[in-house]
């Protein structure tokens, strides 16, 4: 892990993200831009992230933000909050994939200063707010993974974790019962030969 944005080779179903929230702040003729960078897991969290921060900083005159999601950066989503149009939301996603982070919100709350700052001022204000905010967040590498559902009889629950042990493969939803089953969150180069060494087992159905 390391600040900033580290020079390292990834891995195809590798990507890099954010440790931590972090917040930083910039001020500009009487504005203020507070910055706030959230790791996020779905379009669906980053979303409720922004309504709290709508609700906790109601007397803010904008909530800009930027998001992206997953090993493609997809969904994501650039939002103006009423600002001209790509000198908000825009600028944040700008500085999200200068630096190739993904699974990541950053939203900047904008208060009025009286001041019109203009497009190229706006522009550069919410992009120099992002970057404190990205500057202070510890960077991790994060491996993408694709669940797989797997049954089996009780008797070949060993071999089953065995293979899933030998490839570092998190499992979750565990059922031992008579037919026995789980789900394996399975880093997307190790899918096929799980799923050959998995089905090499008597009674393991895929799914």
């Amino acid at each position: 892990m390391e600040k900033g944005n580290p020079k390292q080779a990834l891995s195809p179903d590798e990507y890099l993200s954010i440790k931590a929230s972090s917040e930083g702040l910039y001020k500009d003729n009487g504005s203020r831009f507070l910055s706030l960078a959230y790791p996020c897991k779905s379009a669906e969290q980053a979303e409720d992230i922004v309504k709290t921060f709508r609700k906790e900083h109601y007397d803010a005159t904008h909530h800009c933000y930027a998001y992206r999601i997953g090993l493609k950066g997809e969904p994501w989503r650039a939002n103006d909050d009423g600002e001209p149009s790509g000198t908000a939301g825009r600028p944040i996603l700008g500085e999200i994939l200068s630096r190739n982070l993904s699974d990541i919100l950053v939203v900047v709350v904008r208060w009025f200063g009286g001041v019109k700052l203009g497009v190229p001022g706006l522009i550069r204000a919410y992009k120099a707010a992002t970057q404190q905010a990205l500057d202070g967040a510890t960077i991790i590498t994060k491996t993408a993974t694709t669940p797989l559902k797997v049954t089996f009889s009780y008797a070949q629950t060993d071999k089953v974790l065995k293979e899933l042990r030998k490839r570092n493969i998190e499992d979750s939803d565990k059922k031992f019962e008579e037919e026995c089953s789980l789900t394996a969150h399975v880093p997307l180069s190790l899918m096929e030969g799980l799923k050959d060494a998995l089905l090499k087992i008597d009674n393991v159905r895929l799914l």
